[in-house]
């Protein structure tokens, strides 16, 4: 039922003749895995763009070289180590206030650099802060760094001095089971996201294919499968503007 009430969102937009851009962000790549071999083979399948948040520390040519034979993958800085920074009892950050701005921003620069001469023409010069915090003082210099894109999680504010390009829908259950949220609770997000009258210019789907179960693998395949084809959908990567 879950899935006939996106379908149903989706057919009343194209009989609006409205389209949808929609964008597929995964975090936490560093090296080849059968996980990362299922998602790939996933995205393929459906011709479905997918764009991977790579730790640049513990990252190097093995990845690369596997996703020379993606051409549908692209990758963009997972801040640097993916290392927790904050003080005890705050919430995890390595992107926080609780280190010096130029030490934060020369690991960011690094990364950049590092991927990008790994990844070449897959790359994308977007930010995605670890646990999706970045400390206010750190968005100004960004641009100034080689960052185009800033990705967290929620719905865009106003005034943000990078563009933001967010994921609006996260498939995984980190406060529960921890692993895929019940598809149902999913496809209504998914349909309230794009059906909203304020609807953002592109949603954004959120995954961690290191920790998918069945459930998060069976969400995305239906989700795929609706979606892929569907007149009033666009799978895209994000672009410079």
């Amino acid at each position: 039922m879950s899935e006939q009430l996106l379908r149903e969102t989706l057919d009343r937009l194209a009989d609006q003749g409205q389209k949808v851009k929609l964008w597929l962000r995964d975090d936490d790549a560093v090296m080849p895995t059968a996980a990362l071999d299922a998602l790939l083979a996933m995205t393929a399948a459906h011709t479905i763009p997918v764009t991977l948040a790579v730790i640049p520390e513990h990252t190097g040519d093995a990845l690369a070289r596997r996703l020379d034979t993606a051409p549908h993958a692209f990758v963009a800085v997972h801040g640097w180590s993916h290392a927790n920074h904050a003080p005890d009892g705050e919430k995890k950050q390595e992107l926080g206030p609780s280190r010096p701005v130029e030490i934060v921003l020369t690991e960011l620069k690094s990364g950049l650099q590092k991927l990008k001469g790994l990844h070449d023409t897959r790359f994308i010069p977007m930010l995605v802060p670890p646990w999706n915090r970045i400390a206010a003082e750190l968005l100004p210099p960004l641009g100034q760094h080689g960052f185009m894109y800033l990705s967290v999680f929620g719905r865009e504010q106003q005034g943000s001095p990078i563009r933001l390009v967010n994921t609006h829908v996260d498939i995984m259950d980190w406060h529960g089971s921890r692993g895929g949220r019940p598809a149902p609770q999913l496809f209504a997000e998914f349909a309230k996201e794009i059906g909203r009258m304020d609807r953002v210019p592109i949603t954004g789907v959120l995954t961690h294919h290191l920790v998918h179960d069945t459930a998060a693998w069976k969400f995305l395949a239906a989700l795929f499968t609706i979606t892929s084809g569907h007149p009033a959908c666009e799978w895209v990567k994000p672009d410079p503007v």
